[in-house]
């Protein structure tokens, strides 16, 4: 069956085809042609002999020679002569039981009786027996000629049995046939050879396709010959390598095209016609996860609802559009414009940014405005009230001016801390820090730090106590000044939120890589809530913002640069009503 399928056995069965359709339409007209031509010649030599028995009949005078010269003549054909109507016909070379139906035929014909009556030839096909039993046998071609001797009229008839004539057409036929059929095999043997030879080379270029189709672009195929199949083989190798060429190039293309989109800090998605995700890059991929999480299982499309709306107004519109939504908390910034497809819009490519940041450091910009206003309010206040006092002469007597004045230089004090702690914040925060950096005996460096606070401690009512741990080297480098500024901001902190009888400790230890210090006490703590907040510039526990215990809620923001400048971390444990722990860890070499 898959014979018949191939290009072998299709080319070899049409040359098969249209080859035995002429054979047999050639066959068929010659065999009618020859037929024909043997019925023509046996009557042209009926007609030729009978016209020459009758010449010689009417010019010979003694019969029985004019009729041994005829009987030379007659050889296989059957001879009748009548003379006359008075006389019995004259047979030659006829048959005993032939005689009978041939006097019976020349007596009733009326074609053949007018022979003689006309001085015409006729010639006739008839049958000598029963003519409704029409034996092929008894088909006989009779021709007859008039014949005058004697003074009286007369005809003579040769005739022949049409089996004799078609025995040279039987031959002619047989001859036809062997010829048809040794053409049909050759035929069959050179069809399949030429279609064999034709589809080699084609049979080999599927091959060679087939290895291309699985990615093998080096495959050639052989140049067998020179004509149009080996010009085929010459540009199909041509192909491979330029479809190796081009694939290659497409391959760079989409390399650089992906490394492109992977390396880009904004996210992109490109969208087809109907709004599915075709492309995405590392951002646009967190994007989309940070949507699917938010969305749940409520069953919706790959995109937030708002999104999607975008995309069907972008492609209503025509026009690029952009959105902002917050997701998961964070913020982001949508911008979507239509993918056109020469005239007609096939997508939409979106670029997603993450503003998170942008919007937080806003906030801060915003949040630092009104802290700083807040905080710089309430001593303008009391240095304008204080004043106008002054100026009105309200203070009567030099003791309540004196107090007005303390009041007036504390405030103003506050004032000028405020300041100075924000411009080193500033500084810091801009990589301005300026350490110097000594090498420094810990032991020496915690234990002046802790007398310092022994007098506050004890106004306070509070213990303050130093806590050293094995030191493997009780040498470090750091900035003493700055360090004594962050051990200093946390210690007073400690102080002023601790309860009477409270306890305050500072731990001390190290090991070969890094220092560390904790400031732990035993005091009201800090809400879990505010953990998170505690390094950010002006944020206070304190939502009161009482000025008795609260500062300015900038010392911590500027302790957490100090130690990040060393190359140190920071950090927090609370729980309310239990105490605090600040954790410090410092490398114990800084470069």
């Amino acid at each position: 069956m898959m014979f018949w399928r191939s290009v072998v056995g299709k080319l070899w069965f049409t040359i098969l085809l249209l080859v035995s359709f002429v054979l047999f339409t050639l066959t068929i007209l010659l065999l009618e042609f020859f037929e024909n031509y043997h019925v023509n010649e046996a009557e042209k030599e009926l007609t030729r002999k009978a016209v020459k028995i009758s010449h010689i009949m009417e010019r010979t005078e003694a019969e029985q020679m004019g009729l041994s010269i005829v009987g030379e003549l007659v050889d296989d054909s059957s001879l009748v002569i009548l003379r006359n109507k008075n006389q019995p016909p004259d047979f030659r070379n006829v048959k005993e039981d032939e005689k009978s139906y041939i006097a019976k035929l020349l007596h009733q014909d009326k074609k053949l009786k007018s022979v003689a009556q006309t001085g015409k030839n006729v010639q006739k096909k008839t049958y000598l027996g029963n003519p409704d039993e029409k034996d092929s046998d008894d088909l006989i071609y009779i021709v007859g000629v008039p014949l005058s001797a004697d003074g009286e009229q007369g005809a003579i008839y040769l005739y022949e049995s049409l089996s004799s004539i078609a025995e040279p057409s039987k031959h002619t036929t047989k001859f036809i046939l062997l010829a048809a059929g040794v053409a049909i095999i050759l035929t069959t043997i050179f069809a399949f050879f030429l279609s064999t030879r034709i589809t080699a080379p084609l049979r080999k270029m599927r091959q060679a396709a087939f290895e291309v189709a699985k990615g093998k672009f080096d495959t050639k195929v052989p140049i067998l010959t020179h004509d149009e199949i080996g010009e085929l083989a010459i540009a199909f190798n041509q192909m491979g390598r330029q479809l190796k060429y081009n694939i290659n190039a497409l391959s760079q293309e989409k390399e650089h095209l992906a490394n492109i989109l992977s390396s880009m800090a904004d996210g992109v998605i490109t969208l087809s016609r109907d709004g599915s995700i075709l492309i995405t890059n590392p951002p646009a991929e967190r994007f989309l996860q940070a949507a699917d999480h938010e969305q749940g299982d409520k069953g919706q499309s790959e995109l937030p609802a708002k999104v999607h709306y975008l995309f069907q107004k972008v492609v209503a519109t025509e026009e690029e559009q952009s959105i902002e939504i917050t997701i998961q908390g964070h913020s982001w910034v949508i911008l979507m414009s239509p993918l056109y497809n020469q005239t007609k819009i096939r997508g939409a490519v979106a670029v997603v940014r993450d503003m998170t940041e942008e919007r937080r450091l806003d906030k801060m910009r915003k949040d630092f405005i009104a802290n700083v206003s807040h905080e710089l309010r309430t001593p303008i206040a009391m240095l304008q009230g204080y004043s106008e006092a002054i100026v009105d002469d309200i203070a009567s007597t030099d003791e309540e001016k004196k107090e007005i004045a303390q009041v007036i230089y504390d405030e103003s004090l506050r004032m000028g801390r405020l300041v100075n702690e924000l411009l080193d914040l500033a500084r810091m925060e801009a990589g301005h820090i300026q350490l110097n950096v000594a090498d420094v005996s810990i032991a020496e460096f915690s234990e002046r730090i802790v007398r310092k606070f022994q007098g506050l401690a004890k106004e306070k009512r509070v213990s303050v106590t130093l806590e050293k741990k094995a030191l493997s080297n009780d040498g470090a480098t750091f900035d003493p000044d700055r360090m004594e500024q962050v051990l200093t901001n946390l210690i007073d902190n400690a102080i002023r939120h601790t309860q009477e009888g409270g306890k305050v400790v500072l731990h001390v230890g190290n090991d070969e890589t890094e220092l560390l210090l904790k400031v732990q006490d035993n005091g009201a703590g800090i809400p879990e809530e505010d953990l998170p907040f505690v390094f950010e510039r002006f944020y206070k526990a304190d939502k009161a913002r009482t000025r008795g215990k609260s500062g300015t809620g900038l010392g911590l923001a500027i302790a957490k640069n100090i130690v990040e400048a060393h190359g140190g971390v920071i950090s927090v444990y609370s729980k309310l009503g239990e105490g605090t722990t600040f954790s410090i860890s410092l490398p114990t070499k800084i470069e």
